[in-house]
């Protein structure tokens, strides 16, 4: 309303200032008598300048006075309104339109101008304004004390405040441009880019997080972060991030964790549970530890009810009154009472709680639970061990006593002082009575050490004698403890005493044990002193370390050896590196070793062989600390063994050649063992021929034929085979036999010897001997050489049958025996010791040595060969073997 009557008055004014700006032009024209054109344009310059200050109605109106003074005072008539002249009127109408025109048009862009310069100034004071609220928020940005950044969707810094970049130890200059990472933690950077691309993503949502950031020092702090992502300038994408320094809270809250673990783990260290009781609201609050104690799930609600289910069935009654006490009387309160567990164990519980008052002015009972089963348990097991001392001291006869040096009387004495000295244990003794049993002389020792021990302030050890009524004698070991007072002096003597009459005895008979070790001990070095053994010892290393001197005896210097290991001793590790390698493994193992033999030289560079066997030992801890063992000089049995070795390869080659001169004496029955099948041979070929050659064939005769021929080849083939195993010089090859196919197969070769020399041979062969184990060839040639010799004893005999008995048998042993008996001569009553003897013999042709090696050959075997006298003549020569041990078992 104001304006538009300041409007109204100013186009008032502005028609009044235009209407005599108008009359001073008619005045001026009319007295120029200027012409109408002119007067017309003056008008209408005034009527345009007045336009441009004031409003349309107001230029209007000039226009219609100015038309009216044109008609009035310029056209013909004058001073008249109306217009005769043609010309004129068409002048008005055409000054009033233009006028009219012109002035809106110029009040349009008056207007327009007015607008323009309004708009200027809006936009000043726009500018004003916005300098204004960003100089503030600036102000507000760089002095708020939180931490700003503004970065882009890639995490690089567009701006910080100068408070956040102090905080982190930087100039703003140093963090924008950089990578938002660079102030954080390395394992925490992925976590920041996730924050910053879920802000991204979610534009114009706040998103807070806690992270930790890294100060220019490398010191760390941290910051509740509050962001929110929004559109900048070119609709480029921006993120703010607020940071907020929560590390005093941090820290706050880590030591109130802390404080609340730690009282955790206290609570449970001393199994002491807290809890809190509103009396009023009935609400009960337990610790963990409380719910440990009680056996309970954390989620379990406790309530009163709880805790009397749990109860031991004998306390629910007083634990009942004294909840009932508490809810009456709301005031502190402590009892103790037992809990029945689940599992049937008990648990011993002291309570106490102090009444508080709340801020809403409510009673609440805050308190503690105890677990004292551990106390109650120790207390029951010191009872128990003060019974078992009491008794212990009973039954070792030790008995404790406390003794006050002021007083000069006993503070304490325990039941076994008094049985100690004699006395009953239920009687009241005296200091002297107990003295008096002391002989004189160690009871002026004993005061002497108690006067030393109190003068040195220390405790002493005393040994003393006790005499009984019945004159026996008790002897006594105590031991003191000095305890120092107040005033620095001793004040009390503590101590045991020991009946150590036992002992004493026992130690006696010890002594004269150790009299009797120590002559063992000197009687042991002797005999090692003087056998032929030596004694040695080695290190970890298995070095040498000790030798006794006896290695003297095999030409061995021990200071030679010293520090050399075994087999840089020996001579043998290259010629059999096996049995070094085992050696050094069982040494590695550290396990004992028994009869190991080597080679190694003496002084003068000839071989020894020692045989040694050795433990290992260890110190108490169980640390190797090497092997301890004896070595003996066993050249002379090596030496020994390698000459029966060589006699028994002599005896071999003798035997050999002693078959070979048998198959030499053997030669007609072998040829006409061999003869009989060959015969045999021909004629069955002949006969086959003649059923082949018939006009009609006799197969079956003539296969018949042919099966003879195959059987005289095979029996040809057995004697050729027997004869080259007779013959043959190889190893020993000891087998599974049965004796009676030996003998059967010797029979085969001298049967021919055996009708030669008109001798009739009888076998009585047992049936079913067991076997045994042997050499065939050797045992074949003991039977021949036997059977030979007994057919050689009956040549001479004329008056009586030449028979010769091969007889096979089990003796009472159970071993198999064999017997060849003959009808001869007999052997002379003096040389029945000697026919085993090498080189003897009763034949004129004899070399002596058939019997002795068929000795050495049934010896071999594990039997004995042996000649049984009889009544009739002749003589008998039997050998025994034993059963192979697989028959045995």
């Amino acid at each position: 309303m104001r304006n538009q009557i300041t409007k109204f008055g100013h186009s008032t004014a502005q028609f009044v200032f235009g209407s005599i700006a108008l009359a001073l032009v008619t005045l001026t024209s009319l007295y120029l008598h200027t012409p109408f054109a002119a007067t017309a344009f003056a008008y209408l310059v005034v009527i345009l300048l007045f336009s441009l200050m004031g409003s349309f109605i107001a230029s209007a109106a000039l226009s219609i006075v100015s038309v009216s003074a044109l008609a009035y005072f310029f056209t013909p008539p004058t001073f008249n309104l109306r217009i005769d002249d043609p010309q004129g009127l068409p002048v008005v109408v055409a000054f009033l339109i233009v006028s009219i025109v012109g002035t809106q048009l110029i009040g349009k862009v008056r207007q327009e101008r007015e607008a323009a310069l309004e708009a200027a100034a809006r936009h000043r004071r726009s500018e004003a304004n916005l300098r204004d609220r960003e100089k503030q928020w600036r102000e507000i940005f760089e002095h708020n004390p939180v931490m700003y950044f503004m970065v882009d969707a890639a995490g690089t810094v567009l701006n910080v405040n100068t408070f956040g970049a102090t905080q982190l130890g930087y100039v703003p200059a140093e963090l924008v441009g950089q990578s938002v990472l660079k102030v954080f933690l390395e394992e925490d950077c992925a976590f920041v880019r996730k924050c910053v691309g879920v802000c991204v993503e979610a534009v114009g949502q706040s998103h807070t997080w806690d992270v930790q950031k890294v100060r220019k020092d490398g010191s760390v702090l941290w910051v509740r972060e509050n962001a929110k992502a929004m559109q900048w300038a070119d609709d480029k994408l921006i993120v703010l991030i607020a940071c907020e320094d929560i590390t005093e809270r941090r820290r706050a809250e880590n030591a109130l964790q802390r404080s609340e673990s730690h009282l955790a783990q206290a609570q449970e260290l001393s199994r002491t549970g807290s809890f809190g009781w509103n009396v009023a609201t009935g609400e009960i609050i337990w610790s963990k530890e409380t719910f440990r104690i009680f056996e309970y799930d954390p989620a379990t609600k406790p309530t009163p009810r709880l805790i009397v289910e749990r109860t031991h069935p004998e306390d629910q009654a007083a634990v009942k009154e004294t909840i009932d006490r508490v809810c009456r009387d709301q005031k502190d309160f402590e009892h103790e009472y037992r809990l029945l567990m689940p599992d049937g164990s008990v648990k011993y519980l002291h309570a106490l709680a102090q009444a508080t008052r709340t801020a809403s002015g409510d009673i609440e009972l805050v308190g503690a639970v105890m677990d004292v089963t551990a106390v109650k348990q120790a207390e029951q097991q010191l009872r128990r061990s003060e019974a078992y001392l009491a008794e212990a001291q009973h039954l070792s006869h030790t008995g404790s006593c406390s003794w006050d040096v002021r007083r000069r009387d006993f503070v304490y004495r325990s039941a076994e002082i008094y049985r100690l000295f004699g006395f009953d244990p239920e009687e009241a003794v005296s200091v002297e009575a107990i003295q008096s049993r002391i002989p004189a002389d160690d009871l002026q020792r004993l005061g002497e050490a108690v006067r030393q021990a109190i003068q040195e302030k220390r405790g002493f050890e005393f040994d003393f004698r006790i005499l009984l009524p019945d004159g026996a004698i008790r002897r006594i070991h105590s031991v003191a403890h000095a305890v120092i007072g107040s005033d620095g002096d001793v004040s009390e003597l503590i101590g045991t005493h020991m009946d150590v009459t036992e002992q004493h005895a026992a130690k006696e008979k010890l002594e004269k044990a150790l009299a009797a070790l120590r002559e063992s001990e000197q009687r042991f070095r002797d005999y090692a002193e003087t056998a032929s053994d030596w004694l040695w010892e080695t290190g970890p290393d298995h070095r040498v370390t000790l030798l006794s001197e006896h290695t003297r005896t095999a030409g061995i210097l021990a200071s030679g050896l010293t520090g050399l290991l075994r087999w840089e001793i020996a001579r043998d590790t290259d010629s059999e590196p096996e049995k070094w390698r085992q050696h050094r493994a069982m040494l590695d193992a550290h396990l004992p070793f028994r009869d190991l033999v080597y080679r190694t030289v003496n002084r003068m560079g000839s071989p020894v062989y020692v045989r040694t066997s050795g433990r290992p030992f260890f110190d108490a801890s169980g640390k190797f600390l090497g092997y301890r063992g004896v070595s003996t000089d066993i050249t002379a049995t090596i030496r020994a063994d390698q000459a029966e070795r060589e006699l028994r390869k002599a005896q071999a080659e003798l035997a050999h050649v002693t078959r070979v001169t048998t198959l030499g004496e053997l030669t007609t029955s072998i040829a006409h063992e061999i003869n009989q099948p060959l015969a045999a041979i021909i004629n069955n070929a002949g006969a086959c021929l003649g059923w082949i050659n018939r006009e009609t064939p006799d197969l079956s005769a003539a296969c018949s034929s042919v099966e003879w021929i195959i059987e005289d080849a095979t029996r040809a083939s057995e004697v050729i085979h027997h004869i080259r195993a007779l013959a043959k010089k190889g190893e020993i090859e000891m087998v599974r036999l049965d004796i009676n196919d030996v003998v059967k197969e010797v029979i085969a070769l001298v049967t021919r010897e055996l009708v030669s020399h008109k001798v009739s041979l009888r076998t009585e062969l047992a049936p079913a001997l067991p076997t045994i184990l042997g050499d065939r060839v050797q045992l074949q040639q003991v039977i021949i050489n036997l059977v030979m010799n007994g057919i050689e004893a009956m040549q001479t005999v004329k008056d009586r049958p030449r028979e010769l008995v091969v007889r096979s048998s089990q003796d009472d042993m159970g071993r198999v025996c064999l017997a060849v008996t003959d009808h001869g001569v007999g052997i002379p009553e003096g040389d029945t010791d000697r026919v085993f003897d090498p080189f003897f013999t009763t034949k004129s042709s004899g070399l002596g040595m058939g019997l002795s090696i068929c000795r050495s050959i049934v010896e071999a075997h594990g039997g004995r060969l042996s000649m049984v006298r009889k009544q009739e003549p002749g003589a008998t020569l039997q050998f025994v073997l034993p059963l192979h041990k697989e028959v045995v078992s």
